[in-house]
């Protein structure tokens, strides 16, 4: 019996959100007296070994080139073997692209109950039970789970990443050999900015009240003083001020940084879908009655032209720039 870990990998580098799940399934397996196992899939370049720093003792790795790109299958048959073979009741995922992907289908395959999008470790003093957000943040919801093995997917940025001083054991592993992915892929469009979005801590994100693209030199610069992400809510990116991959809310992408800075964003409800699980909202609006505020842990009733290029001066002054 073991907690079996997926790590995520993109051009074998690894992921930041896979620490939080490495980190978040070490603990579990404390809390269930067992270990902690990863397992990822393709050429890596970093060191594996150095993943003991989050608390797992052992790492599978199906070192196999063919598999150095997301094939959701191919994926879920070689994890599949992988929980096999380490005896796993429990298999945790990020909750990102990869483990949406994923999860779900290792779940129909292995008849696991699942839990997507948890947000703390389980209750476990009296069966099996997860805390997850529903309603779009609104509420929470904690679901047991009864099967034999237990697939959870974590929110990313929803728990902390410990840094100790283990060294993991890397195990070269040959699962779904002889399964060639049915995905091939052709070219990749990396995004360009200084921060992924999914990944960061701190974002700086505007709306229509910018007027329009020209004026986005001074949230570009407030991003980059903070070395923070950028975002757009829908609207910004339907009329093609800034890219789709930008648009964070309902129907876009759902972040929880620990600094959400909104400028000139009204807070309409589908907006604050994707965004209200950060930890600090600050809100810039000229409107006093911007719904957004009511959302807002800090807020500042003024124009944007006025307070953001103050702000950028600010932050110089304080980095000595």
């Amino acid at each position: 019996m073991s907690v079996l870990i997926f790590i995520d990998q993109a051009e074998g580098h690894i992921k930041k959100s896979s620490l939080e799940a490495l980190t978040y399934g070490a603990e579990l397996a404390v809390q269930l007296g067992t270990n902690a196992e990863g397992i990822v899939l393709g050429e890596v370049k970093d060191d594996l070994t150095a993943l003991g720093k989050q608390g797992v003792k052992k790492i599978q790795h199906v070192n196999n080139s063919a598999l150095n790109h997301l094939d959701a299958q191919v994926y879920t048959k070689a994890i599949a073997e992988a929980v096999a073979a380490t005896g796993a009741k429990v298999v945790v995922f990020s909750h990102n692209l990869s483990g949406k992907a994923i999860a779900p289908r290792l779940s129909a395959k292995l008849k696991a109950a699942m839990v997507a999008g948890a947000v703390g470790l389980p209750n476990t003093s009296g069966g099996f039970v997860v805390k997850k957000n529903v309603f779009s943040g609104k509420a929470f919801a904690n679901i047991s789970l009864n099967t034999d093995i237990k697939i959870i997917s974590l929110n990313p940025n929803s728990f902390h990443i410990t840094n100790g001083d283990g060294v993991a054991e890397v195990v070269s592993q040959n699962f779904a050999t002889g399964v060639s992915p049915k995905i091939k892929v052709t070219a990749v469009n990396k995004v360009t900015g200084e921060v992924p979005l999914s990944e960061a801590e701190l974002v700086v994100s505007a709306g229509r009240g910018l007027k329009g693209p020209e004026n986005w030199g001074m949230i570009e610069e407030m991003a980059h003083l903070l070395h923070a992400a950028t975002a757009c809510s829908r609207a910004v990116a339907d009329a093609g001020w800034r890219p789709h991959h930008e648009h964070v809310g309902q129907t876009g992408l759902a972040i929880a940084p620990n600094l959400y800075i909104a400028i000139g964003i009204s807070g309409a409800i589908q907006h604050l879908a994707g965004v209200n699980r950060s930890k600090v909202i600050v809100v810039i609006n000229k409107d006093p009655e911007a719904p957004f505020f009511k959302a807002a842990d800090y807020g500042i009733v003024g124009d944007a032209f006025d307070v953001v290029p103050k702000m950028n001066a600010a932050i110089k002054k304080m980095k000595g720039l």
